[in-house]
């Protein structure tokens, strides 16, 4: 669980006005180094989905992209069969575009 935004923080004009979870991005993981696989492995999946939307849009639907990709997973991401690729075009909780989920 991340924490609360902080209040008083200086923060880019971007990160204002958008809600709480634009903010507690903004404090704790925005421009903050990864050394993780699994979480340069989220960031890879949700910037994909993000092409040519909002971030916020996609940081809205971060838990839902969360349940659907294994947990972000890589190993089991890349045994999703077709079967589970269609499934997540049913998906209302991603942005559901072909181009946007793993190929099969």
């Amino acid at each position: 669980m991340m924490k609360q935004p902080r209040k008083s923080k200086t923060r880019c004009a971007w990160a204002d006005g958008v809600g709480d979870f634009y903010l507690l991005y903004h404090d704790t993981e925005w421009g903050v180094p990864v050394h993780d696989d699994r979480k340069h492995f989220e960031f890879l999946i949700l910037e994909g989905a993000q092409a040519g939307l909002s971030w916020s849009t996609v940081l809205r639907k971060r838990d839902a992209y969360r349940r659907a990709f294994a947990g972000f997973d890589p190993v089991k991401v890349a045994r999703f069969s077709a079967a589970k690729v269609q499934a997540l075009l049913r998906d209302p909780g991603i942005i559901r575009n072909r181009l946007r989920l793993p190929p099969r």
